[in-house]
């Protein structure tokens, strides 16, 4: 074990001069409102101008709409059904099975330093000092917003060093948890926002969608204060930036459901390919883990189920699968496909209310909601969701014609070949990727067993 340590120390500190070092800068419940992806409510220059220097995908979507399960899919490069990450705050956590290795381990056995700035979230056991340099010293306080101020003198000590980092910012968090009963004022005037046809017009609802463009405001400012950071110490040029968010926005419908709004994201990548290029294949979150392990030569475990982005050989995905079961104490189980022109969304539990109770139901947004159900003032899509007996077991929509995806097509004749289509991709998915979200003895077929995890972490546990 010892050997193995002083072996990790020693290739760490050695710089691989002709490897990039590779930083993510991962952003809590945020969607894609800002100007490089058309929405020009609220200024967001460091993040356009990241999109100008590098290449944006427009069609991102994560492996699942909560935190801790694609956290848990991204620091392992798979799908977070295929091991048992997928429930939401694992109370208790296991290992991961034998011979997985995370995303940070494996850059570690290349010889890069390995750092996360603040949050884990992950829903397996793995101490830090396993997968991150135990010389990097992490910063007291996570970055800050534009109200506090924002130091990032620590990121001087990379200078000279080839990373691995991660850099964790709070997004849709900014402020508190989303649906607080107190929301921050926000430089939008909640009169001019947008109201989808899934929320009712009225202020508390108006209140949260301009709450969500301060918090993208705010980010785009930390965006500004890490990109001016990595100018200032040198690390720009031979690092790769990698722009994401966890999955959407904090808004009701959209965090912790498989609707666009709940794992749709953002993803730019600068330092490869063309500058200002823009992309519109289908990708998951976990072609992220792939193709940042691609970029820095590093060989590809069996495991890793993402696909590198930047690879001559690339071949788009036809469809990208999400994945929402337990969160916190709301048990469901819901899958959902997104291929070129379709959503659609599968519903396993079928004798509960989508919005059932759970943690964020004491917050403003929901406690609105259940307001106005209570007193009528809800229309018929808005007030199904709390309704068990108006849950489908199927969904499809066609996203060409109803982008905010209200108007259920699975009922409908005319579409039974899509269905019929989509049905059996989520099923043979299901089955190929042994998603282990179904009932017991209904998870599908295991995938082929991993290699022994091989290089420097030889050790278990290094």
């Amino acid at each position: 074990m010892r050997w193995a340590v002083l072996l990790l120390s020693l290739l760490t500190s050695f710089v691989w001069a002709d490897k990039p070092s590779i930083l993510w800068v991962c952003v809590d419940d945020m969607s894609d409102w800002m100007g490089c992806y058309g929405d020009k409510t609220v200024p967001t220059p460091h993040i356009d101008g990241l999109a100008a220097q590098g290449v944006r995908f427009d069609r991102v979507y994560m492996p699942a709409p909560v935190c801790s399960a694609t956290r848990s899919a991204l620091i392992t490069g798979t799908m977070q059904t295929s091991h048992g990450l997928h429930h939401h705050r694992t109370m208790i956590k296991k290992p991961l099975p034998k011979g997985i290795v995370t995303v940070p381990e494996l850059f570690r056995a290349a010889g890069y330093l390995t750092f996360n700035e603040a949050k884990d979230d992950y829903n397996f056991k793995k101490s830090r000092e396993q997968m991150y340099s135990p010389e990097f010293v992490r910063p007291k306080k996570r970055v800050k917003s534009h109200l506090e101020g924002t130091d990032l003198s620590w990121l001087e000590q990379l200078k000279g060093k080839t990373f691995f980092g991660q850099i964790q910012l709070k997004g849709g968090k900014i402020g508190g948890e989303a649906g607080q009963k107190y929301p921050t004022e926000s430089r939008v005037d909640p009169a001019t926002v947008n109201v989808p046809p899934y929320y009712p017009d009225d202020p508390v609802v108006r209140n949260g969608i301009a709450r969500h463009y301060e918090q993208i405001a705010q980010t785009d400012e930390q965006v500004g204060a890490i990109l001016a950071a990595l100018d200032a110490f040198g690390l720009s040029e031979n690092t790769i930036v990698f722009f994401f968010t966890d999955h959407g926005s904090p808004l009701a419908r959209d965090k912790q459901f498989l609707y666009e709004g709940g794992t749709k994201v953002p993803l730019i990548v600068r330092g490869v390919g063309n500058a200002g290029t823009v992309r519109k294949d289908l990708v998951n979150g976990i072609d992220i883990s792939a193709t940042s392990l691609a970029l820095a030569g590093i060989e590809m475990p069996e495991w890793i189920e993402g696909l590198d982005l930047f690879v001559e050989a690339y071949q788009p995905r036809k469809f990208v699968v999400s994945a929402r079961d337990r969160c916190g104490n709301a048990i469901d189980r819901i899958r959902a496909v997104r291929t070129e022109h379709f959503r659609y969304i599968r519903n396993y539990l079928t004798d509960r209310a989508l919005y059932e109770p759970q943690y964020r139901s004491g917050g403003a947004l929901f406690t609105r909601l259940r307001e106005l159900r209570d007193a009528g003032k809800l229309g018929f899509i808005q007030a199904s969701y709390f309704d068990a007996s108006q849950r489908s077991e199927e969904e499809l929509y066609d996203l060409r014609l109803d982008p905010h995806q209200i108007n259920n097509l699975a009922g409908e004749p005319g579409q039974a070949g899509e269905l019929a289509r989509h049905r059996l991709l989520l099923e043979q998915w299901e089955v190929e990727s042994g998603d282990q979200g179904g009932a017991p003895g209904k998870q599908g077929v295991p995938p082929p067993g991993v290699q022994e995890f091989q290089g420097a972490l030889r050790e278990p546990g290094v």
